[in-house]
C-alpha cells in the first residue's frame, strides 16, 4: 500500500545524513582518490620493472648456453678423439701391467729379465723335475685357473711338453751333496738327499723369491713351501732351505753372493747345528767328510768341471743376447709370446 508520507520520511533521513557529514572530510576525498591511484600505479610499475628484470635475466641465461653449446658442437671430433685417445692409452697401459705382473707366464729363465731380479719377485709354480739335491724346474702357474673349482689352465706332464717351458731354480742358502755328473763320483749322501728333495717338492707347488743368476744361468730363489691354511699371498710358509738342513740333506751355503731371505745366516747356522747334533742325514756319522764347496773346488781345481762351467757360460750370453732385444719388437714379443 503506498504511503504518501512514508517516501517523505526516508528523503527525510537521506538528506539528514548527508548534511551530517563534516565539511572538511567530503573535502579530503579527492585527495584521498589520487593518492590511492597513485600507489596502485607505482606497485604496478615495480611489478613490470621486476618482471622485466628476470625476463632480461632468463634470456641472458640461455644466451650462454646457446654460446657454450655452440662452442662445444663446433668442435667435436677434437675432443671425441682426445677423450678416445686418453682413455685407450690408460686402459692399455692398465691391462698391460696386470697381466705382465699378475697372468704372464714366466716360460724360462730367459724371461727372467734384470728388472724381475732387481724387484726380487715372488712367483708360484709346480716343480716338474729335480735334477739335483738342490736345484729342481719350476713351471710357472701365476693368475688363477690351475685349480679347482675354477680349473681351466693344465700344468704339462709330457718331457716334450715341458721343454723350454720351466725355469731352472737353484735353491738359494743351502748347498747339498753332489750327485755323478760328467764323470766326477758322486758325494756320499747324494742319492739319499735327491730322493729326500723328490719326495717333498716333485708335482707340488711351492713359492719362489728370484734373487739373481748363477754362472749356470740357473735362478737362484729364496723357496719356500705353501702354508698349511692360508693361501700363499696371505702368508709365509716354511722354508724349503731350512726343512732340507734340518733334515741333515744339506748344509749351509757360505759362498760368495749367498742368500738366506728374511731368516738371516745365523738361523741357518742354528739349524745346521741341531741336525749335527741329532745325527740327521749326512751327519749320521757325526761329521762330513768333505763338505759340497771343497768337492767342487777340488773338482774345479782338476778341470773336470770345465764342461759344466761351459754349459753355463753358453747359457749366459744366449740370455744376455736375448735381453738385448729392447725397443718395440722385443716389448711385443714377450707381450704376446
Amino acid at each position: 500500500m503506498h504511503l504518501p508520507w512514508r517516501r517523505k520520511q526516508q528523503e527525510s533521513e537521506e538528506y539528514t545524513s548527508e548534511s551530517s557529514i563534516p565539511s572538511e572530510q567530503r573535502a579530503q576525498s579527492p585527495r584521498w582518490s589520487a593518492a590511492k591511484n597513485t600507489f596502485k600505479t607505482h606497485v604496478a610499475t615495480a611489478q613490470a620493472t621486476t618482471q622485466r628484470t628476470l625476463q632480461e635475466c632468463q634470456s641472458n641465461v640461455q644466451n650462454r648456453l646457446r654460446a657454450k653449446a655452440y662452442e662445444l658442437g663446433s668442435r667435436p671430433v677434437a675432443y671425441l678423439v682426445l677423450s678416445g685417445f686418453v682413455l685407450g692409452s690408460v686402459s692399455t697401459l692398465g691391462a698391460t701391467f696386470v697381466y705382465r705382473r699378475y697372468f704372464r707366464r714366466l716360460r724360462t729363465a730367459e724371461w727372467v729379465t734384470p728388472d724381475v731380479l732387481q724387484r726380487k719377485r715372488w712367483v708360484r709354480g709346480v716343480v716338474t723335475s729335480v735334477g739335483d739335491a738342490d736345484n729342481f724346474r719350476l713351471y710357472h702357474t701365476p693368475g688363477f685357473g690351475w685349480r679347482w673349482p675354477l680349473k681351466f689352465r693344465r700344468v704339462p706332464t709330457l718331457s716334450k711338453e715341458l721343454k723350454e717351458q720351466t725355469i731352472h731354480v737353484r735353491i738359494a742358502g743351502v748347498d747339498a751333496p753332489e750327485g755323478s755328473h760328467f764323470g766326477r763320483q758322486a758325494q756320499p749322501y747324494a742319492v739319499e738327499a735327491l730322493a729326500w728333495l723328490k719326495g717333498t717338492i716333485e708335482g707340488r707347488i711351492v713359492y719362489c723369491q728370484l734373487v739373481r743368476r748363477d754362472q749356470y744361468s740357473r735362478i737362484v730363489s729364496v723357496v719356500t713351501l705353501p702354508p698349511p691354511f692360508l693361501p700363499g699371498w696371505l702368508s709365509t710358509g716354511r722354508s724349503l732351505a731350512l726343512e732340507m738342513i734340518r733334515a741333515g740333506t744339506g748344509l749351509t751355503y757360505e759362498q760368495a753372493g749367498a742368500e738366506y731371505g728374511k731368516y738371516g745366516k745365523d738361523e741357518f747356522l742354528k739349524a745346521e747345528a741341531e741336525s749335527r747334533v741329532a745325527r740327521r742325514g749326512m751327519w749320521k756319522h757325526g761329521t762330513v767328510g768333505e763338505t759340497p764347496a771343497q768337492y767342487k773346488r777340488r773338482h774345479a781345481q782338476n778341470g773336470t768341471d770345465v764342461d759344466a762351467q761351459a754349459q753355463g757360460t753358453a747359457k749366459a750370453e744366449k740370455v744376455k743376447e736375448n735381453l738385448k732385444e729392447s725397443g718395440l719388437r722385443g716389448i711385443l714379443k714377450r707381450f704376446w709370446a
